[in-house]
């Protein structure tokens, strides 16, 4: 995330994981990095981490299952 990009964090984080799932480096149906992982990779808020997610969901980058975690969706 760049330090003079003023969109805010979850956009930036969002767009981040997004290009991730875009170029492969994130399979579909694989999990996506816990919240206290991204949390400290990217030096953000708990809450910031649950916006970015909630925008991919939005997107249908990813789907979230309760009590399993996050994983990147499946293309049709």
């Amino acid at each position: 995330m760049a330090p003079l990009d003023p969109r805010p964090l979850y956009e930036q984080l969002a767009d981040t994981l997004g290009e991730q799932i875009e170029h492969g480096e994130l399979a579909p149906g694989q999990l996506i990095p816990s919240e206290p992982y991204l949390m400290g990779t990217h030096g953000v808020s708990r809450g910031t981490v649950r916006a970015a997610m909630r925008l991919l969901r939005d997107r249908g980058l990813i789907v979230t299952l309760p009590g399993k975690g996050s994983f990147v969706a499946e293309r049709p």
